[in-house]
Order: structure tokens, then C-alpha cells, then sequence
């Protein structure tokens, strides 16, 4: 088997005892040796502080560290600025993304999509960076049709994308269409699934319905039938994610991006059992 690239997500935490917590959650998924660790940016680069502290200290341990880059809101001279400081300590890797302009913010700024912040990048800094940016095998929310949301993101990729990395998902024909489709443009870019282990299934559905991630129907009445018995819950969302990991890797996925929410346990267990 070729070696799979797994990659894990965290968010910036907003207090000390919150920062304290992730040390010990990236210590434990340190075991899995992972190709980087990606930390998220807040709307409008509301995180950018904590965003880049968490990178800086993630990379000063030796490991990869790939942060979130969101231009939505933002000025050719915040992204020159950021970008500037992520060369000076040593990263190579970001994830580029449009991102969501903050609530009470009306304008936004000088990008209006991930494309042109892609070709930002290019353009400041050449090949420095490794780039990846956001791909719907179910579509953007916000896309007028699956056509115009797949012509965006060949947008992305012919402005000067390495890789790409999935919302989530849990039908996994979505992505392998949406892989075929990409591949018919002429594009040969990796696309990695994003994995979502599912700790609460009712906080799942609420955000899976704000974002538009499809939650299959099948899904939720199995869920729903097992009431609040935390353990059938967990092993049912164990056996459900790893069998949705092995079909995706079966069918020639080149990684798996896992969003962590900050925590080790689902993660770990997912992994183990796919003898990653």
C-alpha cells in the first residue's frame, strides 16, 4: 500500500486552560505521525493572533505545521504582512480559503475569492508555500450549481493550487464523483476527504445543516433510534466513520484530513482501527 497522508485539524483555543488542553491532545495524535497538523483562522482573521501562535508552537516542536489562510475581509498588505511572517518562522504549508466575512462586517475587502488569494500568494512569494485549498464534493452552499461550483474550484487550482481538501461528508460516491469530475477538467491536483469523527450527533446536524454538509437520512434514523445511549452512539459513529475511511482509501484517496475539534479519542480509535 502506498503511504497514506493524514493530516489532523485543530482551532486556536481562546484561554490558557484551552491551549493547555491541546498540547495534550496533539501529544497523544503525535503517535500518528502525521504530514502536518492545519489550524483553522477565524472569520475575517479573527484568530490571527492565536492562529499563529499555536503554528509557531506546533513548528518548534518539529512538526509540519499548515495554518488557515482567509482573505474575506482582508487587504493586499494584512495578507503581504502575514505572509511575511509566516516565511520568517519557517512554515511551508497553508491552507487558502475565501472564509466567511464576520457578522456586522460589510465590506470585504480586497479579495472576493480563494482563487485571487491563491494567486496573491504566487505572486508574493513564488513556491515557498505549500498550497491546499477547500473542495465540495456536495457543493458550496453558497454555489449557484454544482457546474459553477466546480469551475471555481479549477479557478483555485489553475491560480497555483498544490492539493485539495474536502468539506466533509459521509456518502462517499459524493467524493468520488467530484474527484471524477476534477479529473475530467484535466487536473490532476490530490483531493483528500475531510473525515469528521462524530462525537455528538446532534451537534453534527446542527452544524452539517448551517453549513450544508449532507447528512444521509438513513444516517439520522439510526441515530435517532439509539435515544440518548452514549455508548451505542459512540460505537455506532466509530464503526460508521472507519467504514467510510476504508472505502475512500479502497477507492484510491491519497490521505485523510481529520477536522479533531480539539480532541484525541474518536481520532485515535479511527485510526488504529484502519492500522494507521
Amino acid at each position: 500500500m502506498n503511504r497514506i497522508e493524514l493530516s489532523l485539524e485543530f482551532f486556536p483555543p481562546q484561554t490558557p486552560e484551552g491551549l493547555d488542553k491541546l498540547r495534550l491532545v496533539q501529544h497523544k495524535l503525535a503517535v500518528l505521525k502525521p504530514e502536518f497538523f492545519s489550524v483553522t483562522f477565524g472569520a475575517g482573521g479573527s484568530t490571527r493572533e492565536r492562529t499563529f501562535s499555536v503554528v509557531k508552537e506546533i513548528a518548534a516542536e518539529g512538526f509540519n505545521a499548515a495554518p488557515h489562510l482567509s482573505c474575506i475581509g482582508s487587504t493586499h498588505a494584512n495578507i503581504r504582512e502575514i505572509l511575511q511572517q509566516y516565511r520568517a518562522a519557517g512554515i511551508t504549508r497553508i491552507i487558502a480559503l475565501r472564509g466567511d466575512l464576520p457578522s456586522g462586517m460589510a465590506e470585504s475587502g480586497e479579495f472576493r475569492y480563494a482563487s485571487e488569494l491563491v494567486e496573491f500568494i504566487r505572486s508574493e512569494t513564488g513556491d515557498h508555500f505549500h498550497l491546499a485549498v477547500a473542495a465540495y464534493p456536495e457543493w458550496h452552499p453558497q454555489a449557484r450549481s454544482a457546474q459553477a461550483d466546480l469551475s471555481a474550484f479549477v479557478q483555485k487550482v489553475k491560480a497555483g493550487a498544490d492539493a485539495a481538501i474536502t468539506q466533509y461528508f459521509y456518502n462517499a460516491d459524493a467524493y468520488f464523483h467530484f474527484v471524477d469530475d476534477v479529473r475530467a477538467q484535466g487536473l490532476d491536483i490530490p483531493v483528500i476527504p475531510g473525515i469528521m469523527p462524530i462525537a455528538s450527533f446532534y451537534k453534527l446536524a446542527r452544524f452539517s445543516d448551517a453549513c450544508g454538509a449532507e447528512l444521509p437520512r438513513w444516517m439520522r434514523r439510526k441515530f435517532e433510534g439509539l435515544g440518548d445511549d452514549v455508548d451505542a452512539i459512540r460505537a455506532l459513529s466509530l464503526n460508521l466513520v472507519t467504514e467510510l475511511c476504508e472505502r475512500l482509501l479502497a477507492g484510491g484517496a491519497p490521505g485523510l484530513h481529520f477536522y479533531t475539534l480539539n480532541q484525541s479519542g474518536l481520532t485515535l480509535e479511527i485510526c488504529k482501527r484502519l492500522g494507521l
